[in-house]
């Protein structure tokens, strides 16, 4: 009997539509970025079960749902700690204006650079990537997984996150673009924060602020 593929299922959630993903394998699941509409991506997710929630970062765009997902599913959650108390201020209007669903908790487990969390068959590494908040972190796939990366607002097409934020980092985002090409292969599909994917080849190519 051939063996059920990886499935990847995003969610656009919140106000400035964040790509909330999950990641399943084997009935396990992880779920980044569960920005908004928590208890709703749990409701999606009933028929597999959730290992992990995970925040590529601390903005309430990334975590307010967290709460609400967490009461659906019982998973636990994890963040890199330098970003951890910023996503208790999820539920609170933020600088461009904006409140998310609720204040994320303080983590059940915290992440660190080297880092690899286990779905089913997959296995992601955490790759710590400050720049666009201090405890920004991208989950590249190795096993099943291998080919997929989930980079948050690190990086998008063409261009990279936003460093006039409090927390951001012009210098530090740029060393971590340069740390990505070196680890990242360049046949990697890269899932984005916000709108469509890329692929690390494509960056490679295109990106001015990769070269």
């Amino acid at each position: 009997m051939t063996a059920k593929k990886d499935e990847i299922r995003c969610f656009v959630v919140g106000p400035i539509q964040t790509n909330c993903y999950a990641y399943i394998s084997e009935g396990a699941c992880m779920v980044v970025d569960p920005g908004d509409s928590g208890a709703a991506v749990g409701e999606q997710l009933a028929d597999v079960r959730v290992d992990y929630i995970v925040a590529t970062h601390g903005h309430g765009d990334h975590v307010g749902g967290v709460v609400g997902l967490k009461r659906a599913c019982g998973a636990p959650y994890l963040i890199h700690p330098a970003d951890a108390e910023l996503a208790t201020r999820a539920g609170e209007v933020s600088e461009i204006g904006i409140a998310y669903d609720d204040n994320a908790p303080m983590p059940d487990r915290e992440l660190a650079d080297g880092d690899v969390l286990h779905v089913g068959s997959a296995e992601f590494e955490v790759i710590a990537t400050p720049g666009h908040t201090p405890g920004g972190v991208v989950l590249l796939g190795k096993g099943s997984a291998e080919g997929v990366a989930f980079v948050g607002d690190t990086l998008f097409p063409g261009s990279h996150g936003r460093t006039d934020l409090a927390g951001g980092d012009e210098e530090q985002i740029l060393a971590s673009l340069h740390k990505l090409v070196g680890r990242v292969p360049a046949s990697t599909r890269l899932l984005c924060g916000h709108g469509p994917s890329t692929t690390m080849s494509a960056e490679l190519a295109r990106n001015p602020f990769l070269r």
